[in-house]
């Protein structure tokens, strides 16, 4: 016989459900809460985003057009699986239908999917701006990325379809209730493409972003300390390896968020406190909220796009070309 397993993508409901039935009610109450609370901010915050890169045009970059499409996959998630999670916190049936429920697991997936592509996107984007500078300009440009980022997306959809329609309904604890199951064989694959392959090319490219970077700036503090006048191509290169770092940090606690929560569903829950799979399911949802925060953090120009959306500059006369890299 086959074994059947739960998938990552379907684990959050099953999980939450799980989780739901052997939590206090009224912790469950003031759960959805801050969960909705969550939401809110997830979708403010990632639309902040969404309008600083779309609006000002020197915004429009590779690099940025990937970071618009994992907040577009966050606010997503924020928007639509976010609700109905906290919804289930209180109500695990699912009297809305396996077509519904079949949709609903497909965006789930889709959008998980697309989060880990564009961290690999975003992992090869640095790697060939940091450790092949030359050849950047030529090898990623604005087309090809939003060819490529369309892509990703096409192919999240096409795979989550797929593992869905391969999938049986499981119909235990009450009637209708939202779970799948996967086989023994599908489970493998999704352990590959979904873990294993991605977080291994993430971590490689990065390694070796982080070995260049650390080179780089030895030399050129060596030459400055020499009192050596610094190149414009190394000033640049320089500031190449700083938003490398900074994306790795991003990159980092993405992975750290959810890697967990993965390794803990190859397990099928067993004997795992409910209180630890419940933590770490917030966890991860709050990593949608997180991006924004760190972009604000990190990058002086997001902030300052943030506070010209907020004060309502961006409706001024040819505000999309506001410089945003000026210090004043």
């Amino acid at each position: 016989m086959r074994q059947r397993i739960r998938r990552l993508n379907t684990a959050f409901l099953t999980s939450t459900h799980h989780v739901s039935r052997r939590i206090d009610p009224v912790m469950n109450i003031i759960s959805c809460m801050c969960f909705f609370h969550c939401c809110q901010h997830g979708l403010f915050l990632n639309l902040l985003v969404i309008i600083s890169i779309s609006h000002y045009k020197n915004l429009h970059t590779p690099t940025n057009m990937i970071i618009l499409s994992l907040a577009v996959a966050d606010m997503l998630m924020g928007l639509i699986v976010m609700p109905v999670d906290a919804i289930k916190l209180i109500e695990t049936c699912w009297y809305f239908g396996e077509s519904l429920c079949d949709v609903f697991i497909i965006i789930m997936g889709l959008l998980l999917s697309t989060s880990l592509g564009n961290l690999v996107l975003i992992a090869v984007d640095r790697y060939v701006a940091v450790c092949h500078p030359l050849v950047y300009p030529l090898k990623i440009t604005m087309t090809k990325m939003l060819i490529i980022v369309s892509c990703c997306w096409l192919f999240s959809s096409a795979y989550n379809i797929t593992i869905v329609k391969s999938t049986s309904q499981r119909k235990d604890g009450c009637y209708s209730e939202c779970n799948a199951t996967l086989t023994y064989e599908w489970r493998a694959i999704d352990l590959i493409f979904s873990f294993l392959l991605p977080c291994t090319i993430i971590i490689t490219l990065h390694l070796r972003i982080f070995y260049v970077v650390h080179q780089q700036v030895k030399v050129i503090n060596s030459q400055m300390k020499r009192g050596k006048s610094v190149m414009e191509s190394s000033v640049k290169r320089k500031s190449e390896s700083k938003a490398a770092l900074t994306l790795g940090i991003i990159v980092a606690i993405h992975l750290l968020c959810w890697i967990p929560y993965y390794i803990l569903t190859l397990t099928d829950n067993i004997a795992i406190p409910p209180t630890v799979l419940y933590c770490l399911i917030w966890v991860l949802y709050i990593n949608s909220c997180l991006n924004p925060i760190l972009y604000a953090f990190f990058y002086p120009w997001f902030r300052k796009s943030f506070k010209h959306i907020l004060t309502l500059k961006i409706f001024q006369l040819a505000s999309s070309h506001v410089n945003l890299f000026t210090s004043n």
